[in-house]
């Protein structure tokens, strides 16, 4: 995009709104934002921007698909302010919670791979596999107030002990608060993770999950592609920059 400006030596707002998509307000609120240099003005007080700020507006939008708009605001707020090392943290741990769910999708597939194909038979409670809502919960890492939540979401279903009255969670109760616990990790909402364990129960086996994890799997990379158009970008502003 920038390219095609290059020849224009100072840039109207509507120039560089136009040529990005935007709205003149939306260059505007970005530059108000630091996401793009200071604008210089005019005797009349109008804002001009040049092919540096075409670039810084090339920058952002690249950033936006695998970052997040608040993280690649601060990239580009860091980078104007000088702050380079600030940036490439910020951009460090993006690549950072992308590796960290991709482990967490190969343990989800892993959790998979162990689910019996008679998944919607019931258990037989054995004493190893059952387990109380606070053995669980830390097992989980999670409040037992979450396995209570997941339980009226219909996620889990732990028998009551008819002496008790305690919840009493078996293999299969174990196996769904596991995988709820693993789908939460990757950003899947109750509404989603309910119909797809009923899927699984009543199916007998795994592969109404294994489908919602191919969508997983295609946005993961679609994220790691995503982050190396935004590092390219910003790459070529960083140089931009330098060039003065």
């Amino acid at each position: 995009m920038a390219s095609k400006l290059q020849t224009v030596i100072r840039l109207r707002p509507v120039d560089l709104a136009r040529g990005h998509g935007l709205s003149t307000q939306a260059v505007r609120n970005y530059e108000e934002a630091g996401v793009l240099p200071a604008a210089e003005r005019t005797p009349h007080g109008y804002r001009t921007y040049t092919p540096l700020h075409a670039r810084a507006l090339d920058a952002f939008l690249a950033l936006v698909p695998g970052h997040g708009h608040r993280t690649a605001s601060a990239i580009m707020r860091a980078v104007n302010e000088g702050a380079a090392d600030e940036a490439f943290r910020l951009i460090d741990e993006s690549h950072a919670q992308l590796l960290d769910d991709r482990r967490t999708l190969r343990a989800v597939e892993n959790a998979l791979r162990d689910l019996e194909p008679t998944a919607a038979a019931p258990a037989t409670p054995t004493a190893t596999a059952e387990s109380f809502i606070g053995p669980l919960a830390d097992q989980l890492g999670i409040r037992p107030a979450t396995l209570r939540a997941w339980e009226k979401a219909g996620l889990v279903r732990p028998r009551r002990d008819p002496l008790t009255g305690y919840r009493v969670y078996d293999g299969a109760a174990v196996r769904d608060a596991r995988l709820t616990r693993q789908l939460r990790r990757g950003g899947y909402p109750l509404e989603q993770i309910a119909p797809l364990l009923a899927q699984v129960r009543a199916a007998g086996g795994p592969e109404p999950l294994e489908a919602a994890l191919l969508t997983w799997r295609e946005r993961l990379s679609a994220r790691g592609r995503a982050l190396l158009s935004g590092a390219a970008e910003l790459d070529a502003y960083l140089q931009a920059r330098t060039r003065g």
